[in-house]
């Protein structure tokens, strides 16, 4: 006999945990499917930071003016809407369990009309969890995994939720054009009257796909390998429309020299800064000890943007069609030994049990692994740099005098992170990095999933980093308030269907 749940929910993240919990609590029976072994995802590695609102107004103002007229208005009001609320949810879902949720006010990330109204709501402490301890394979902020710990709690106590992991799901089954359930890969069929929610996340972990849609070509995933746009590719398999390909998190790092470690290790995490403050914020910000130099040793970017995790990576998808090839990827980053020594230049996350690397705290192992190389003088970083010795130099040169002089006329990087270099030189190459993807089916305000003509297809509706609301400027913690918000609609709006 068939299995037959009301609300098949595809993903144990973020989104898969807070849509199946909506689900339960409306009075669904719910499969939880996680095609991993171990549950988390890509949620699991993030900061845990679900971004707040205090006037809902306020902040579709600003999502709308972020959105770029990419994402259509009703979708951005529930977004922004449901913001005021997420605060109250993680504080409901932590009664009983111990956990302390803080709300703490902090600006979006571009100062467009409403940024002000923004903040973040974190599992601040989990008394008597260790994540290091309970999640040895996973690197990433202590909150994130908090997060994951409170949801997954409440995953467990719930009866009416069943939880399956290693269970891959390969496709959808239909009747006529309504979507009916799932088909796992071990070739049996689970059916949903109320319907499926995808939120299995986007194609971060799927170079093919990348190569399709993003300019730049592919990039390095930042810490899942999970993630291959198996929700995406389902969903068009059943006539979905697609939205925001193109779009992704990420920045600029490195790609380790002995060919093991699986993933890409991004750049030292920096705070951001809001443009056109009034500079308080891009003075006081710390010392980003490099510049980054093309294929012909000149410099292209200002290499601390507003948002640097977010956007820093774009600046490397340049195509010089005279030349035919990618003049800025990889980039050749140039620091010195007074830059080696101040932090670690990288930081690893990672969800995965099989991969192991950490970042030494003086950069001696990268600099002995020979991710980083020495120069002694500027003709021998030209050579490293494979580019002409007098235009290394004359960068270089121009480099430190807008260090002495205080400006970045170039490019407008922040006057308190520029770092004048001297010999030695140290340089590595670095690549886009990604942390997540935002493009995927297309979803109205019900999260519902979209066909290319605008009408629903039945049955199948998708929730977080499967086709995020986000296609032009991404805020920082707004793919996790969409895990929140856009995971309990689609939960609740499965569950009427499944009553229906």
């Amino acid at each position: 006999m068939q299995e037959t749940y009301d609300v098949i929910v595809v993903g144990y993240g973020y989104a898969g945990a807070f849509t199946a919990i909506a689900a339960a609590d409306a009075g669904a029976r719910v499969l939880l499917l996680e095609k991993a072994a171990l549950p988390g995802g890509i949620s699991i590695c993030s900061a845990g930071g679900l971004r707040t609102a205090d006037d809902a107004d306020q902040a579709f103002t600003y999502l709308r003016a972020s959105a770029g007229g990419k994402t259509p208005d009703p979708v951005l009001r529930q977004l922004a809407d449901g913001m005021t609320g997420v605060h109250e949810v993680l504080c409901r879902l932590a009664e009983g369990t111990g956990a302390h949720i803080d709300n703490r006010n902090s600006p979006a990330n571009y100062p467009f009309e409403g940024y002000e109204t923004f903040g973040f709501s974190y599992v601040e402490d989990f008394p008597g969890f260790d994540p290091a301890a309970a999640w040895p394979h996973v690197r990433g902020a202590a909150q994130g995994a908090l997060l994951f710990r409170l949801l997954q709690v409440n995953v467990e106590k719930r009866d009416r939720i069943t939880t399956r992991l290693a269970t891959p799901v390969v496709g959808l089954e239909r009747s006529g054009d309504t979507v009916t359930g799932v088909r796992p890969m071990d070739g049996t069929s689970i059916a949903a009257p109320g319907g499926v929610v995808l939120a299995c996340g986007g194609f971060e972990a799927n170079p093919d796909m990348q190569a399709q849609y993003w300019p730049g070509g592919p990039a390095l995933s930042a810490a899942y390998a999970g993630n291959t746009g198996d929700g995406i590719r389902m969903a068009q398999a059943v006539g979905a429309d697609l939205w925001h390909m193109w779009h992704w998190h990420g920045c600029y790092g490195y790609r380790l020299p002995d060919g093991t470690y699986p993933f890409g290790v991004r750049v030292k995490r920096f705070p951001d800064w809001t443009p056109d403050d009034g500079g308080t914020a891009r003075d006081g910000l710390p010392i980003m000890p490099w510049i980054l130099l093309d294929r012909r040793g000149r410099r292209f970017m200002n290499e601390y943007e507003p948002y640097v995790q977010d956007t820093a990576g774009r600046m490397l998808a340049k195509y010089d069609p005279a030349l035919q090839r990618y003049e800025r990827n990889p980039a050749r980053m140039v620091t010195d030994r007074a830059g080696l020594s101040m932090y670690p230049l990288g930081k690893p996350t990672r969800n995965d049990p099989s991969a192991r690397y950490d970042w030494s705290g003086d950069n001696n192992r990268e600099c002995e692994s020979g991710l980083f190389r020495e120069a002694a003088h500027i003709q021998e970083l030209a050579t490293l740099c494979e580019a002409p010795v007098e235009i290394v130099e004359a960068t270089v040169s121009r480099w430190n005098a807008a260090c002495d002089d205080g400006t970045d006329g170039d490019f407008g990087r922040p006057a308190s992170s520029m770092h004048p270099l001297t010999p030695p030189y140290f340089l590595a190459a670095v690549e886009p990095v990604v942390s997540n993807t935002q493009g995927g089916p297309v979803h109205d305000a019900e999260q519902r999933v979209l066909a290319p003509d605008g009408s629903p297809v039945a049955g199948l509706f998708a929730a977080g980093e499967c086709g995020s609301a986000f296609g032009h400027l991404y805020m920082s913690g707004g793919n996790l308030a969409e895990c929140c918000i856009g995971g309990r609609i689609a939960g609740r709006n499965a569950t009427k269907r499944a009553r229906a």
